[in-house]
């Protein structure tokens, strides 16, 4: 496979980084990875106690596994002696598969579509036919599949190619009716051509067309069958160059097959017709029937169908013989799905698919063609599927698929990736899962399983999580090349389904995807599981081995912005910490709302997008709804798509945000904590000078339109690319904005609009949605957020009415203000506006008391200032040992066992029980969309500092362990990948080949190191796609 390019691999950016108490500014640039690295403040303590052993040299990046079905597919060939299928694509891509495990992808460096593909039978090799008119043959006997030699048509197109089993000929067909014929050791052409003027006879004075169909008689391999578009069939004596004989129809000719005695043959035709052709006689067919065509009672021919694309006529020594075509319905069926037609005898069988059939293959106990064939199966390549039909059982059963190739069942709205999961947790989520896979499967072994691979000793469990439109979760296993799901579940299951005529107006009900999983999180330790959806929703699971029947138990939350107008504060510091005594929250703060005012009139207020389920519902075993959190209509403003969540098991606490604010939930007592505006949680910390907001206006047109939407109006292209409303409001595009989006807009949600001047350039919503961000933002003309927060790189106006997101949340033991001498439990805040801020918690301290006593919360004001919007949070010891949120070890919450029940919770807390007073000993690693800083705490000293891009932004961005020490890995959106160590030096500079992101049809491509030094083999599993 082809390696990512590097542009550059930078190092040795710590000599402009600051020694033990030294300053001094870093090298600076422009672009991304071409960022200032600056020491912020001292950084002796850093520097004496922690060791930087990452280099250069242990980074390399290579794309090593493609998930999901084959993007736009076009090709089909089986090898079946060895048993592995090849797939080709518009794109130019192989994939290879084989028995699970066994996955292979190639790439014409053209990227021409693959037009057909041909196997060397047992022979580890294979051919490929591209739009470019180039044949190539690949070596599939080595490590990574590879070109050995290509051919170029120059002056006529490639239409059909044959490579018969055992045979050093390959021949080719080609648009203007010739056939050539190459050597397939050489792979040159051999000088031998078959001119179409000699194949039909000389008194034909029009053209047969293109050649549609090759293949040698599977009596004598020295005869050539040609079969041209028009109708005519030529069967060539290779050996005396001429034509032994010709067949003539009045119907195009689609596609051709021997019977294996080599006496007959049958054409499928265009008028959805199947003619039958006996050597002996070949004046006229000796069978013609239209299997899906309705007789006529006066005896004349039945009317005329579909074309049959292709059929394939297979003999069985102790049975009729198979017909299996493609196409041939009626065309007054017009509603009628794509089908494939199998005949047996007098039976005939209708398979109807839900997607359209590209290519498909009879598989058969033989390679030889002159023997009784005996089907086993019939693969079917679709537009969007794989599919394989059983031929022993009566019913045709399809087999299990065992590759992911129902990814994208339901579009993907976002992922997630977890490495180093507990060892029994994949195992649990199967048993859990096995139990609700669909029945009536085929119950042989899946008949593609060759090849061989080897699962390695350094292996871990990795599971990838994807979150769909209609609201379903799948957990996959990729601890190994092909994922495998474990177990699916689905959200929507908590609410009452949508149900238009039952008193709501039409336009209030979701019309599409309204259970669209927009945000997940997953603690894998505990099991807690969170999900955002895009209906501004929250619901938080629990794991549990046991069935229950219970009431969902929902509370509502409002969330408002009071703020219109931001005013740029002067360049000068930020405001200290107000007194600690003046954080404590009020009552309106700390209680929420729960109130359910009734909307009555054409102001819509306290109403939620969904209705829970009210009656007691069954769980089934595995993930059960523990709670339902819903924002809901204000003043008539429908509540915004949320943006930013996180989930601590430990405190028993979830916490979500969006453009109005911050909400955060007890789970454990059921409770909201805090509902609060964005610029509330500043209080007099605040940098920006806000202006009240001017007197609302009559919202009538708001309260008839609902908040979200149907995607496919959104997006009229059809893709159901989810991407949230507050997102589409960040967008630059060319186009203006669709009627149903203005519709559906708050009346004080801000919209980055674009100016005539600006200039197209990077635009974000031609990324997948992997992670939902929401960065609308007004910015500070000070130092460090002096720049342009446009998409594009021309300057752009800034939307007066924008508002503050919530982007970035973080639960960790961190010291929550600046002369705190011990660690609290504390809640990280990132903005749009790349501000940091602190909540810190006073729980409980018994089990006891933390189910009945209250918790309070106080926010501590503005902590830490950083260009662009806030991304991740990350917590490092003195000794640059990365530090994990704490959490609580999994119990089952509906366990039958007394020992179980009575069991305490166990809080495996990750922080130093003692700390030594005045002493800096945690570090801080804050990474926004255009900057990244290292900061001490408590004393919250700005260490180092490193400005990632300026002409881009990034998109994802985490710190990960690798060869044990942390750094911090960034996605770029123009497709770069960056890692830092501690000092913010640039490690890697990888120049990521994007292009999957829009072609490939997959849930995710891992980029992982490959360093073939065995000390090294660990690190070849660090991903840092995710």
């Amino acid at each position: 496979m082809k390696k990512f390019n590097f542009r550059k691999v930078l190092d040795g950016l710590t000599a402009s980084s600051p020694g033990s108490g030294s300053s001094g500014s870093g090298n600076s640039g422009s672009g991304t990875g071409g960022g200032s690295n600056q020491p912020g403040g001292t950084a002796g303590v850093l520097r004496e106690e922690i060791q930087e052993t990452l280099t250069s040299d242990y980074f390399q990046i290579c794309k090593t596994v493609r998930h999901g079905f084959p993007y736009q597919p076009t090709a089909l060939a089986f090898d079946p002696v060895q048993k592995i299928l090849a797939i080709g694509t518009r794109t130019g891509a192989i994939r290879i598969l084989g028995r699970p495990g066994v996955d292979c992808y190639c790439q014409h460096e053209s990227g021409a579509a693959v037009l057909q593909l041909q196997f060397l039978i047992n022979e580890g090799a294979l051919v490929s036919a591209s739009s470019d008119e180039t044949l190539h043959l690949w070596n599939l006997r080595q490590k990574r599949p590879a070109i050995l030699h290509s051919l170029k048509f120059n002056r006529e197109r490639i239409t059909y190619c044959h490579l018969p089993f055992q045979s050093k000929w390959l021949y080719v067909g080609t648009e203007r009716g010739n056939t050539h014929i190459v050597n397939i050791e050489s792979f040159i052409l051999s000088g031998y051509v078959i001119m179409w003027n000699k194949a039909i006879e000389l008194s034909t004075k029009t053209h047969p067309g293109p050649v549609v169909h090759l293949s040698d008689s599977p009596r004598d391999e020295g005869k050539l069958l040609i079969g041209y578009e028009n109708g005519t069939v030529v069967l060539w004596d290779l050996k005396s160059k001429r034509a032994e004989l010709r067949v003539y129809y009045d119907e195009a000719i689609h596609s051709i097959d021997w019977h294996h005695e080599g006496k007959q043959f049958m054409c499928s035709h265009s008028d959805g017709s199947l003619t039958l052709w006996n050597l002996k006689s070949p004046s006229r067919p000796f069978q013609t029937t239209i299997p899906h065509g309705k007789s006529q009672r006066d005896g004349r021919k039945p009317e005329s169908c579909k074309p049959i694309l292709k059929v394939e006529y297979k003999t069985c020594r102790n049975s009729e013989p198979f017909i299996i075509f493609s196409g041939g319905l009626a065309y007054d069926k017009a509603c009628r799905r794509p089908s494939l037609t199998i005949m047996h005898g007098k039976s005939i069988t209708v398979l109807e698919m839900d997607h359209p059939i590209v290519e498909f293959l009879t598989l058969c106990e033989t390679p030889y063609p002159n023997e009784f064939q005996e089907p086993y199966a019939v693969v079917v390549l679709l537009e969007k599927d794989l599919i394989v039909v059983d031929l022993t059982q009566s019913n045709f059963p399809i087999f299990e698929n065992p590759y992911p190739m129902d990814i994208h069942e339901s579009p993907v709205t976002c992922t997630a990736y977890f490495a180093d999961c507990p060892p029994d947790l994949i195992l649990v989520l199967y048993s859990i899962g096995v139990k609700h896979k669909k029945q009536g499967y085929s119950n042989k072994e899946w008949p593609v399983s060759g090849g061989t691979w080897n699962i390695g000793a350094q292996t871990y469990p990795e599971i990838i999580i994807t979150g769909h439109a209609d609201g379903s979760i799948k957990f996959w296993d990729a601890s190994a090349i092909t994922l495998q799901m474990l177990y699916k579940f689905k959200t929507s299951k908590v609410f009452e389904k949508q149900k238009i005529g039952d008193g709501k107006q039409t336009s209030e009900i979701v019309e599409e995807d309204p259970y669209a999983v927009q945000m997940i999180y997953w603690c894998p330790e505990s099991r807690i599981f969170c999900v955002a959806g895009v209906s501004a929703y929250v619901i938080v699971y629990k794991f549990s081995r046991h069935e229950i029947t219970t009431e969902i138990v929902s509370l509502e939350v409002r969330l408002q912005y009071d703020v219109e107008d931001i005013i740029t504060p002067e360049p000068e510091t930020i405001p200290p910490f107000p007194d600690p005594s003046s954080q404590l929250p009020s009552s309106k703060s700390l209680s929420g709302s729960t109130s359910t005012v009734a909307s009555e009139g054409v102001t819509k207020d306290s109403i939620p997008c969904l209705s829970v389920k009210t009656r007691p519902v069954r769980m089934p075993p595995g993930y059960q709804a523990e709670l339902v959190v819903q924002l809901v209509w204000v003043d008539g403003e429908p509540p915004q798509q949320i943006t930013s969540l996180t989930v601590s098991s430990a405190y028993g606490i979830v916490a979500f945000g969006n453009c109005n604010g911050l909400a955060i939930v007890d789970f454990m007592q059921k409770t909201v904590l805090l509902s609060m505006g964005t610029i509330d949680l500043y209080r007099s910390s605040d940098p920006y000078q806000r202006q009240p907001r001017s007197p609302r206006k009559n919202k009538q047109f708001i309260a008839d339109n609902f908040c979200m939407r149907g995607l496919s109006n959104f997006y009229p292209d059809l893709t159901k690319r989810i991407r949230t409303s507050y997102q589409s409001m960040t967008e630059l595009t060319d186009s203006p904005v669709p009627l149903e989006l203005e519709r559906c807009k708050s009346p004080t949600s801000g919209f980055a609009t674009r100016t005539p001047e600006a200039a197209p350039g990077f635009y974000r919503n031609e990324l997948p949605a992997v992670r939902q961000r929401n960065q609308v933002h007004h910015l500070p003309e000070s130092r460090e957020n002096s720049y342009n927060r446009s998409r594009s790189s021309s300057v752009s106006s800034i939307d007066k009415e924008a508002k503050e997101a919530i982007t970035a949340l973080y639960f960790m033991e961190s010291f929550a203000r600046k002369n705190d001498t011990t660690i609290s439990p504390c809640l990280w805040v990132g903005t749009s506006l790349g501000m940091v801020l602190m909540i810190s918690f006073n729980l409980p301290s018994t089990d006891e008391q933390r189910y009945t006593e209250p918790v309070l919360v106080s926010p501590s004001g503005t902590l830490l200032t950083l260009k662009g919007a806030v991304l991740t949070f990350s917590c490092m010891d003195r000794l640059g040992g990365l530090m994990h949120p704490p959490y609580e070890v999994w119990r089952d919450p509906n366990s039958m066992d007394d020992n179980e029940k009575g069991r305490k919770r166990k809080l495996v807390m990750n922080s130093p029980l003692t700390s030594q007073e005045m002493a800096d000993h945690q570090y801080a690693v804050v990474c926004s969309e255009k900057q990244a800083k290292v900061f001490s705490l408590p004393s919250q000293t700005c260490l180092y500092v490193h400005n990632i891009t300026e002409t881009s932004f990034i998109l994802q961005a985490a710190v990960v362990v690798m060869c044990n020490s942390a750094c911090l890995a960034c996605f770029c959106a123009n497709g770069h990948i960056m890692i830092m160590r501690y000092s913010l030096s640039l490690l890697l500079f990888g120049n990521h080949d994007n292009s999957f992101l829009e072609k490939e049809k997959a849930v995710s491509i891992k980029e992982k190191r490959e360093n073939r030094d065995k000390e090294n083999t660990q690190r070849q599993k660090e991903d840092l796609s995710f």
